[in-house]
């Protein structure tokens, strides 16, 4: 077995007067669903448009599944299934036929019997027979996968696949991408913008943000790089960045102070014994505090010390019309 299904190395990628790449580099290992993680603009598509051949990198260079995708672009088609995050289907065919016309251009045989065992399996044979469009969020997503699924690849990039779903819908979906690599081995490459699908799918991650990998590792590993407790402090009116980390500077044992509007967030060995002190500390200076929690290291911190900005910000900023 190789040690690497997919590496990417030193990947610059311009768009005009934008640089969506800075010279990023990623390894995958086989037989495992590797995240990409970043909020909307990190990069992260466009990775995934230079692996599967739909682009060209301005430098650098890669492999997928152990083949140079700008040299032998076609032999990297054969190998890969790629579920993009707009539907890959045709909404005026039944979902059969789309299987169907999906495996004729693989040439593939006994394609029935294929397309069968996919409908069987992802919970879509009642519904095979009745156009796409009239299919809801999660069959549609189901089938997408299904289609890139049809010719049974080596690697599988799943592009944001659960953006839109309800929780029940994007639940079954993870089972199922689960299930690709310890089942099949099939090796998996995900990109999200939801901590927690990368928390519960990925066995590796690479925090991507502006076009670099900023930090890699299991999720575990990432959290647990971060020792102590996370104590966040919402605040009720927007502070004077100064004043709060001055405040919390004398606090004994808190460390990693980060501020982002009206969020404040520090680390400390023990959170519960340093909150009170936290809590008197800004009490004195004048800072009126809303809410406080303490909690374990998530990815949120994790994308903060690496990123300097909280993740979950960012994707509510998002949200913003």
């Amino acid at each position: 077995m190789p040690t690497h299904v997919i590496e990417a190395r030193d990947l610059v990628k311009n768009y005009g007067e934008v640089t969506a790449l800075h010279g990023l580099s990623i390894a995958v290992a086989p037989g495992t669903v590797f995240g990409l993680l970043g909020p909307n603009g990190a990069g992260k598509s466009t990775t995934v448009k230079i692996l599967t051949t739909l682009t060209r990198p301005d430098t650098g260079s890669a492999e997928v599944a152990g083949i140079d995708v700008l040299r032998k672009p076609d032999a990297v088609r054969r190998a890969i299934g790629c579920v993009a995050q707009k539907p890959g289907f045709d909404p005026e065919a039944t979902g059969r036929e789309n299987l169907m016309l999906q495996g004729r251009l693989h040439g593939l045989r006994n394609l029935k019997a294929r397309c069968a065992e996919l409908l069987d399996r992802f919970d879509l044979t009642e519904a095979a027979d009745r156009l796409a469009r009239t299919y809801s969020g999660g069959m549609r997503r189901k089938l997408d996968l299904a289609i890139g699924l049809v010719h049974r690849p080596r690697v599988l990039f799943l592009d944001e696949p659960t953006t839109g779903l309800d929780p029940q819908a994007r639940a079954e979906l993870w089972s199922e991408i689960g299930r690709l690599a310890v089942d099949e081995g099939v090796t998996v490459l995900l990109t999200t913008h939801y901590l927690e699908e990368a928390d519960r799918l990925a066995s590796q991650l690479a925090i991507v943000d502006h076009g670099r990998v900023v930090a890699t590792g299991s999720p575990e590993q990432l959290k647990s790089s971060l020792r102590g407790d996370t104590i966040t402090v919402e605040l009720t009116d927007e502070p004077v960045e100064m004043i709060v980390t001055d405040a919390l500077s004398r606090v004994a044992g808190i460390t990693g102070i980060g501020i982002d509007g009206r969020t404040v967030r520090a680390r400390a060995e023990s959170g519960s014994a340093a909150l009170p002190a936290v809590l008197a500390a800004l009490d004195t200076a004048g800072v009126p505090v809303g809410s406080a929690t303490v909690a374990r290291p998530s990815l949120d911190d994790v994308y903060l010390r690496h990123a300097g900005r909280a993740f979950r910000a960012l994707e509510e900023q998002e949200l913003v019309p």
